[in-house]
């Protein structure tokens, strides 16, 4: 019986462009992905000599159930694989769900990577990145970590280089957002695009991402849009006044993430994200004081 325990990091979009649906229902996408220091725990335990199963104990009562992602990935990893044995999962929340902060697929790559270590013979990095294609758009970019550029349906995942440290100010209100339903109000609310507007679209995220390259970090002020903020912040009013709040509050650039409904706020430095934090004290929801995680140190919560 073997044990590891680490954080799953959460997520933030700078920047989310949503083209045309395609074929097989999903939309594709250009978006920048990022992780940061806001995490979920997790702890894994893998007994290969016990009877195959994968239990999973949840501090959200109502998330420890067999369809939960975590438990969707353990299950798919060992079928694909073939490997024995039992896996128990205890998880504790801390990303808040319906966000766009890619909670639920981060746990589901931490417990892929935690697998990675677990199992003998040990996985091999193709078969980990098939099994988080299939669990969800996201979960592929938590296998990497740091930013990355997210294209297809977003799981198709590029490496940038690792952008120096950033604070972040998120606020997460108490509201639910569906991904699902995100994309069909935003499909209802505009035409499909034409060949000439994709392809400006693509441009102009080439552009932002060719001049982070040149300048060597990603501006804030000059991120893409997130194209989900025309119809999310329609139906959430009050998510536009707290992206405006945090401009206010001295934020170099502010922005929802995914689908909503957090928005955060990047930062010049600690004191400054810190001083945030008092202004946005009305807030009615989480306000989160987190920074920016590179690749490497990302990588470093699951290799020992």
């Amino acid at each position: 019986m073997r044990t590891l325990s680490g954080p799953a990091p959460a997520k933030i979009n700078l920047g989310l462009r949503v083209l045309n649906r395609r074929s097989d229902g999903y939309h594709e996408v250009r978006t920048v992905f990022q992780t940061i220091s806001l995490a979920d725990q997790l702890t894994v335990t893998y007994d290969r000599r016990s009877n195959g199963e994968v239990a999973l104990e949840c501090d959200e009562a109502s998330l420890a159930a067999k369809d939960n992602l975590v438990v969707r990935a353990t299950e798919s990893l060992l079928r694909v694989g073939g490997w024995p044995g039992s896996v128990r999962i205890e998880l504790k929340k801390c990303i808040p769900a319906g966000a766009g902060l890619g909670g639920g697929s981060s746990d589901a790559a931490a417990v892929l990577l935690a697998l990675r270590r677990l199992l003998k013979p040990r996985p091999h990095p193709v078969m980990l990145a098939e099994v988080a294609a299939r669990l969800g758009s996201d979960v592929p970019f938590f296998l990497q970590g740091g930013t990355a550029v997210g294209l297809g349906r977003g799981e198709e995942v590029y490496p940038l280089p690792d952008q120096p440290r950033r604070w972040l100010v998120v606020v997460a209100p108490k509201i639910f957002v569906s991904t699902a339903e995100a994309y069909r109000t935003l499909g209802k609310s505009r035409a499909r695009l034409t060949a000439a507007e994709r392809q400006l679209i693509i441009n102009g995220f080439q552009a932002s991402i060719a001049a982070s390259e040149e300048s060597g970090a990603l501006d804030p002020a000059k991120l893409p849009v997130n194209d989900f903020e025309s119809v999310v912040f329609q139906q959430f009013p009050v998510l536009r006044k707290w992206k405006k709040r945090l401009i206010e509050a001295g934020a170099l650039g502010a922005m929802m993430s995914g689908s909503g409904s957090a928005v955060f706020g990047v930062f010049s430095s600690l004191r400054r994200a810190r001083e945030a934090c008092k202004v946005l004290r009305g807030f009615g929801g989480k306000v989160y004081l987190t920074e920016t995680l590179d690749r490497s140190s990302y990588h470093a919560n699951w290799s020992h």
